[in-house]
């Protein structure tokens, strides 16, 4: 059965899930947060154990029947995860994918994430199977009219108020891309608090990252680019950037290095710290430059920057920031003065 993905969560709030389901498209933030959504619910109804399996060209397929007619090592629910990027199983993947449908196991969930599926895999015999025996969800880049449907009610549920036009000249300006348009409520938010968002207010917080961006300068010190750094901080203070953007995409970053260095995956770890992109390449890298006990350190000291930014510790907001990127850099030189 189709799913669309403004149905999601009520569907998943009825509780009963079903055995199979396929989340593809090529929107990465609807599906992203389709498949955490049911990853969540899966936890909560006992689905404890969890295995990944990546498709490519040399895929067995005889490990997903393998897995299936295994009993879980602890006697609990698994959640099984079939990463298929482009979408096409093959002829031995068709037939597997079909036999699961035909008898899918009672303790095990089959979660399939893939990309854009054209209409010919669409009815495919394998992709009919699995809409016929449990849930299937296609995402599509949305245009206009709806786009500025869905950052109204993001921005509502940030607990922001936009006013007249202000949705409108948000959507017109991340141009279709939701995890800019995300980024920029986030942004919005965290600049202003709750309440009413003017066309001035998503005015000044986009021009804000219009070149230098505070992403840029995060991502110059998890790539160890000490000289872009500065660069990057200098032309952010030159535009009376506000602090709190900057520290908020260095903490991200730092926060899914530490995960990874606690043992985490990083695709999981960069997904739910909301680091994409450019960004989260440069983090998935920079990671092994400190150690787990470093990076929590930096965490801390990411607070601290936050407290002097707040007024409530006293210090040079921008020092300290770029301080924290050299820092993580791995670069010795502390800048005295900013």
């Amino acid at each position: 059965m189709a799913l669309r993905p403004e149905q999601m969560q009520a569907h998943l709030r009825q509780g009963q899930l079903a055995p199979v389901y396929l989340l593809g498209g090529d929107e990465p933030l609807q599906l992203q947060e389709a498949a955490d959504a049911l990853r969540d619910t899966a936890r909560q109804q006992g689905y404890t154990e969890r295995n990944v399996f990546n498709v490519d060209a040399s895929f067995d397929w005889g490990q997903l029947q393998a897995a299936g007619a295994n009993m879980s090592l602890f006697g609990d629910r698994r959640l099984l995860e079939l990463r298929m990027p482009g979408g096409k199983p093959g002829q031995a993947g068709a037939r597997a994918l079909t036999e699961w449908c035909k008898t899918t196991p009672d303790d095990t969930l089959l979660l399939i994430l893939c990309g854009r599926l054209e209409a010919a895999q669409r009815r495919a015999a394998w992709f009919r199977a699995i809409d016929r025996a449990g849930q299937t969800l296609l995402v599509w880049p949305l245009g206009l009219p709806q786009l500025q449907s869905w950052i109204r009610r993001r921005m509502q549920a940030a607990e922001l108020q936009p006013q007249a036009g202000a949705a409108e000249l948000l959507a017109e300006r991340s141009e279709g891309n939701l995890l800019a348009a995300s980024q920029e409520i986030e942004k919005l938010r965290l600049l202003h608090g709750a309440g009413p968002i003017s066309t001035r207010n998503v005015t000044e917080a986009v021009a804000d990252s219009a070149r230098h961006d505070v992403f840029g300068l995060a991502e110059a010190a998890f790539s160890g680019q000490p000289a872009r750094l500065l660069r990057i901080a200098r032309h952010l203070q030159a535009e009376a950037a506000e602090p709190v953007l900057a520290l908020w995409a260095l903490a991200a970053g730092v926060r899914a290095a530490a995960r990874m260095r606690n043992g985490q995956a990083a695709r999981e770890a960069l997904q739910q710290n909301r680091v994409f992109g450019d960004l989260a390449s440069a983090v998935e890298r920079g990671a092994r430059r400190h150690s787990r006990a470093q990076w929590d350190t930096l965490l801390l000291r990411a607070a601290a920057v936050d407290r002097v930014i707040k007024g409530a510790r006293p210090g040079r907001a921008w020092t300290e920031l770029i301080n924290l990127g050299l820092t993580i850099s791995g670069n010795p030189v502390v800048q005295e003065e900013v």
